[in-house]
C-alpha cells in the first residue's frame, strides 16, 4: 500500500452489551413480553458504547427503525448486541441486534429484535457537545 492511500476503514466491533432475563411483571395478558420493555431494554443496550466512545453522557435522539421479528416469552434469556454504525460530529448512530435463548432442554437462539438508534453526545446542561476521536 503507498502512502497515498487511506488505510481500510476498520470492522465494526460487535460487542455484547447487555444480558437480561425478562420475568411475568414484564408481559401482557397473553404471556408475551411488552414490546415497551424490549424497546426499553435496547435503548440502555444501545447507549453503553457511544457514552464509552464519547467519554460522557449522552441521549437518544432518534429510533431511526425498530423491527420486532419474534415475540419474546418469559424466561427467554436475551442477549443485545450492539455496532457502532456511524460517528458524526456530536451524534453516534448504533445498530442493536437482540437475540433470545430459548428452551433450555433443548436449546436454541433466535433473533428477536433489531434496532438502528441513534444518541448524541450532551454535556452537563444537555446542550449537544463535540465527540473527541
Amino acid at each position: 500500500m503507498s502512502s497515498n492511500t487511506p488505510a481500510p476503514a476498520p470492522e465494526p466491533i460487535r460487542e455484547l452489551v447487555l444480558r437480561v432475563m425478562p420475568m411475568p411483571a414484564d408481559s401482557n395478558a397473553n404471556g408475551d413480553i411488552f414490546g415497551g420493555w424490549i424497546m426499553a431494554q435496547v435503548d440502555i443496550a444501545g447507549s453503553i458504547m457511544p457514552a464509552r466512545l464519547s467519554r460522557g453522557r449522552v441521549a437518544t435522539v432518534a429510533v431511526n427503525e425498530f423491527v420486532f421479528k419474534q415475540p419474546v416469552s418469559i424466561g427467554d434469556l436475551l442477549s443485545f448486541y450492539a455496532t457502532i454504525t456511524r460517528v458524526g460530529r456530536t451524534s453516534i448512530t448504533v445498530h442493536v441486534e437482540v437475540m433470545a435463548e430459548r428452551d433450555p432442554e433443548n436449546p436454541h437462539v433466535v433473533k428477536v429484535t433489531e434496532a438502528n438508534l441513534t444518541y448524541v453526545a450532551i454535556d452537563r446542561e444537555g446542550k449537544p457537545r463535540v465527540i473527541a476521536t
